[in-house]
């Protein structure tokens, strides 16, 4: 899987004649489900913050030989996340997917965090995610399909300077739950799915720069980081009828990083203990 395509190993028809829609799809693992999404036959609509990315994003995806739209929308924004879907569904002529993958984050210390820092994370991810859902909703009711929030290990393992955003997929995870019991009378489905350490992501650039990736590679029992396409197929299966008794399910793609805890390298990037809170040495949220 590493080195194939997603349409090697499910039929690219498995999603023709379908609509998704994915916020923070202009990069990282969500570009990475859209093509995956797109190369079964999906049409897309891709929705972020930036311009620029979303229109290299989409020619990207346009390679698959389906519709493509874009939509500059802030998922914070709920009213412009519904004009976002709306727009999608009149293009489209239906709504069948939904991946709530928006996030935000940054590196700090729990005690130089502030207020208005833990806010945007939580804001981002997820009050981002309930707006998705929520605009989402009679779409999906009137093709009872589904919606995949995109969670983390921090959600459920300690993390140093993750503080924030482990509140925030916390959250997520818990509101998958709720949706996929209120939502399952309605035959929408809900999961969420928590990649591991993946290769050439932003996210990993990051929780790898005090460490190397080799204390990662180490930790992880298949001894390698993952791969975005690796993450984008368990995506597409959750979003397709090969999936269609599955939900409130927490799918966890991390190489069994998560089976040993995250100790030994949570304490490799916290570093030693210096300075008190608020220390101008440690870097803070602003």
């Amino acid at each position: 899987m590493t080195t194939g395509r997603i349409d090697d190993l499910l039929s690219p028809e498995l999603l023709s004649g379908t609509a998704a829609f994915v916020t923070g799809g202009g990069s990282g693992i969500n570009l990475a489900i859209a093509h995956g999404l797109a190369s079964v036959g999906a049409d897309l609509m891709i929705c972020g913050r930036t311009r620029s990315r979303l229109d290299a994003a989409a020619d990207e995806l346009s390679a698959h030989g389906g519709r493509v739209l874009t939509a500059v929308a802030d998922v914070r924004d709920a009213e412009a996340l519904t004009v976002a879907i709306t727009t999608a569904v009149e293009r489209f002529g239906r709504l069948d997917s939904v991946i709530a993958g928006a996030a935000g984050n940054f590196f700090a210390p729990a005690e130089t965090i502030s207020p208005n820092g833990f806010r945007t994370v939580i804001d981002i991810d997820l009050l981002g995610s309930f707006n998705t859902a929520r605009a989402a909703f009679e779409h999906l009711r009137n093709s009872r399909g589904s919606i995949l929030f995109l969670s983390a290990g921090q959600a459920y393992l300690p993390f140093a300077n993750q503080s924030h955003v482990g509140a925030a997929k916390a959250g997520i995870d818990n509101l998958m739950a709720n949706l996929a019991f209120e939502w399952g009378r309605f035959g929408i489905r809900a999961n969420s799915i928590v990649p591991g350490p993946i290769r050439g992501t932003e996210g990993m650039r990051r929780l790898a720069q005090p460490t190397g990736e080799e204390v990662w590679t180490d930790a992880v029992p298949l001894g390698r980081l993952g791969e975005a396409a690796e993450v984008a197929a368990m995506a597409v299966v959750l979003s397709s009828p090969l999936a269609s008794y599955v939900t409130g399910a927490r799918v966890v793609v991390d190489g069994g990083l998560g089976l040993s805890g995250l100790g030994a390298i949570s304490r490799a990037v916290a570093g030693p203990v210096s300075g008190t809170p608020g220390d101008d040495r440690r870097t803070a949220a602003r």
